[in-house]
């Protein structure tokens, strides 16, 4: 199965999103689910174009993956992570991490994965629970 790799910036207006490996898939919206869903309207255009015009790739199985980059990840989740937590997750500073949301320091790949990391080990603890 062909993985397409989208990923969501933040911008001034809201969210844009850009295939990385597939040329033509973009969407932008007011929020991610929004920037998500113009992502897969412009799938569907695609599919409707005729066969002489229609992306190969789409004809096959595919799945898309979405990548944030990490200063769009910090600024969409801020209303659900305060800096504390993000800080009790990482290990990472909460000024640091402050840092991130604002853009005013870059993340080197290091910090990024292990952001990356914390978040899947949380994901994987809140996919065991039971109520």
């Amino acid at each position: 199965m062909k993985k397409i790799r989208v990923i969501i910036e933040k911008n001034d207006g809201g969210y844009w999103a850009y295939a990385e490996n597939k040329k033509g898939i973009t969407g932008g919206g007011n929020s991610v689910q929004k920037c998500k869903q113009d992502v897969l309207d412009c799938i569907e255009t695609m599919k409707s174009f005729d066969a002489k015009n229609r992306p190969l790739f789409l004809d096959k199985d595919y799945q898309l993956v979405y990548k944030f980059d990490t200063e769009s990840l910090l600024n969409y989740y801020k209303d659900i992570f305060t800096n504390v937590a993000f800080e009790k997750l990482t290990g990472i500073n909460q000024k640091q991490i402050q840092h991130y949301v604002t853009g005013l320091k870059k993340l080197r790949t290091a910090q990024s994965k292990k952001i990356e990391k914390a978040l899947h080990t949380l994901g994987e603890e809140l996919m065991a629970v039971e109520l």
